[in-house]
């Protein structure tokens, strides 16, 4: 698709986010080899259903091995099951951890530290859109603890399996790490002033929107601090996609919406095709959506000034003690 054309469809957004975006470009793309993931091993966060399961079941028919990281071991056994009957023989494990628990993602990450050799990537997937302000055990931010800290300390924790995974005589392949943020954050600015969203009348949206805002820059930061190690990080949005999630927590958006939602499966695209494709492994700090960059602001003078991104950065340090 001529990219003049691909931008506008993204501009105009229904046309970019809907399933109409998506069949417009995907008949322009080449088909992965069936053998694209295999050796690699993967970790996806949320991945019981939606979105997360779809990723699942997209890097498995690759080759990958595949982790499901799981809140609920019963929700989580079942998606391994479908995931088995699809592709008999298929390398799927199951493991626990709630992503806004700081302590159990430490639990998690030390465990896997000790099942596994090597980690070929990691993808952020986990997600919540509470309809009020919750906060965790440790005093967080429902959305901020989800969306940011948790997957910071997780990257942080797994940094041994990642460098595993990135061998040196192998520049071409680095081990990824992959945010799955939102089209949404594309309405929120970064405001590291209240991330735990204490001001004002909370809005689950908002705080949605906004802490995926952070996992863009997070991705960002994350891609500097570690190019040494050869491991690659990129974030993307899914555009609009049919999941439990939109249609529990945005009834009117998801009735509205209904016959232009895409599929889990054409939603997952792109975060698999990260994972897999050659050209996301010769770059970092990349955002994107159907399997090409984009920009992560549209206004002018949207970006964030550094001592904004610093601020980020400071706030998911000291949270986690990483």
């Amino acid at each position: 698709m001529p990219r003049l054309l691909d931008a506008a469809l993204d501009r105009l957004v229904v046309p970019g986010y809907s399933r109409l975006g998506y069949l417009a470009r995907a008949a322009g793309w080449s088909a992965l080899p069936p053998d694209a993931l295999a050796g690699r091993t993967v970790a996806v966060t949320g991945a019981s259903g939606g979105l997360g399961e779809a990723t699942a079941a997209g890097l498995v028919a690759l080759g990958a091995e595949v982790e499901l990281v799981v809140r609920d071991r019963g929700r989580g056994e079942a998606a391994r099951a479908r995931l088995l009957e699809a592709r008999p023989g298929a390398r799927v494990t199951v493991a626990c951890c709630d992503l806004a628990d700081l302590d159990d993602v430490r639990r998690y990450a030390a465990d896997a530290r000790d099942r596994l050799l090597a980690l070929h990537g990691l993808v952020h997937n986990a997600g919540v859109l509470p309809a009020e302000r919750t906060e965790t055990a440790a005093g967080h931010e429902l959305c901020l603890a989800t969306h940011v800290l948790g997957p910071f300390l997780l990257t942080r924790e797994l940094l041994p399996l990642l460098r595993a995974g990135s061998p040196p005589d192998r520049p071409g392949s680095p081990a990824r790490v992959v945010f799955v943020s939102s089209g949404g954050m594309y309405t929120a600015s970064l405001r590291t002033d209240d991330p735990e969203f204490r001001e004002g009348r909370y809005s689950g949206g908002a705080a949605y929107a906004r802490t995926k805002r952070m996992q863009v820059v997070l991705a960002e930061l994350l891609a500097d601090d570690l190019a040494a190690a050869g491991v690659a990080v990129h974030s993307m949005h899914p555009g609009w996609a049919d999941t439990p999630g939109v249609a529990g927590s945005l009834p009117g958006f998801h009735r509205f919406t209904g016959p232009l939602l895409r599929t889990v499966e054409q939603g997952a695209d792109t975060a698999v095709w990260l994972q897999a494709a050659r050209e996301p492994g010769r770059c970092s700090g990349v955002f994107w959506h159907d399997r090409v960059p984009r920009p992560t602001h549209y206004l002018p003078r949207g970006e964030e000034p550094p001592e904004e991104r610093a601020a980020l950065w400071a706030l998911c340090v000291d949270a986690t003690a990483a």
